[in-house]
């Protein structure tokens, strides 16, 4: 049976932006089984692996908080390809780690992503040109509304940028998810333009995986987008705000108010802009924040909102809706979060 804690901490111990108020209850799940009987209850519940993507209200939130720490990646090789179905509570980049020392091809531009593996198809978790949903091929869940464990394959799952239909659905508890790899030494074909050149290779051409991974290591670091206790840049949810998409129309009065914009094509003949560079013209540098709120953007990247180490919620929502009213006001392109707001709201 799931272990109840005594007393429940605070769920800033939880966070990787060590934010959040106490849980009514706390209950740790290590199996399948478990994790069923925990979210079985008919009560609020807020299902919590890594803490990497989420941010929790001041007040906490009052009803049960399942952590997941169901851990194990089962290996099936199959020809020139591999499956991982991994536990939904094992950390992430020790799957990223593991497939790039096996030689096992499609995810290593996603090393270094704090949280859990399953996580990512909630968020459709991407990074350097990679997104999971390019090789999960199914997601194991468990379904609320049906109160059975269903296997959803990759169609079902609703995957499109930085969503899915786990995510904002309280009906789906991912227990597993199932990827398929090739193997390969070389990695998929290098998409991103920072990662090629830092590489040393051409868009489009593969690179050895150990340094892929060795590279996305260090440039996600140089942005403060890997954990480590002493850099209180990296007390964030990685990015905050998603690439807006907009249409053709919207670009033109982002070029007519700040020059010409970093954008990729999307679909429906959208266009898809950086973040991170309408917020910086839009007058918010990296670091910008008042000390006394124990807030600011980062230091090393403008799309991370982080805890100084004396920050609360409020105070990090505060400086979010302050951001997102400031390019909206220069640019006409509004903002959205990429993390989930736990009773709280922007």
């Amino acid at each position: 049976m799931p272990e109840a804690a005594a007393s429940a901490p605070s769920l800033a111990d939880l966070t990787t932006l060590r934010l959040g108020g106490p849980a009514g209850e706390l209950v740790e799940v290590t199996s399948e089984e478990e994790a069923v009987t925990a979210v079985r209850t008919g009560k609020p519940v807020l299902v919590l692996a890594g803490g990497s993507n989420v941010v929790i209200a001041d007040e906490g939130f009052p009803g049960t908080v399942v952590l997941l720490r169901q851990r194990g990646i089962h290996v099936q090789e199959e020809g020139g390809s591999v499956r991982l179905t991994v536990q939904a509570g094992q950390p992430w980049d020790e799957v990223a780690a593991a497939a790039v020392a096996n030689g096992w091809a499609g995810i290593e531009s996603l090393s270094g992503i704090p949280g859990s593996a399953g996580a990512t198809p909630i968020q459709n978790v991407g990074a350097y040109g990679q997104e999971v949903a390019e090789t999960i091929t199914a997601v194991r869940a468990y379904d609320r509304t049906r109160d059975e464990i269903v296997t959803l394959p990759r169609d079902a799952c609703g995957f499109a940028y930085r969503t899915s239909v786990f995510k904002h659905n309280e009906r789906f508890v991912v227990l597993s998810v199932t990827f398929e790899l090739a193997v390969s030494p070389l990695s998929t074909p290098i998409r991103y333009a920072e990662l090629a050149r830092t590489l040393g290779v051409q868009a489009g051409e593969s690179a050895p995986l150990a340094d892929v991974r060795e590279t996305v290591l260090k440039l996600r670091a140089g942005k403060g987008m890997v954990l480590d206790p002493s850099d209180r840049d990296t007390f964030s949810v990685g990015s905050f705000f998603t690439n807006p998409v907009v249409a053709a129309d919207a670009v033109e009065h982002v070029r007519r108010a700040a020059g010409e914009p970093p954008a990729w094509p999307a679909p429906d003949g959208m266009v898809k802009l950086s973040a991170a560079w309408l917020i910086e013209r839009a007058g918010f540098g990296k670091g910008y924040g008042d000390p006394a709120s124990g807030v600011a953007l980062s230091g090393k990247h403008t799309l991370a909102l982080t805890n100084r180490g004396t920050g609360t919620t409020a105070a990090l929502l505060g400086l979010a809706r302050e951001i997102q009213h400031g390019v909206q006001e220069k640019f006409g392109v509004r903002l959205h979060p990429e993390p989930v707001l736990v009773n709280c709201s922007l």
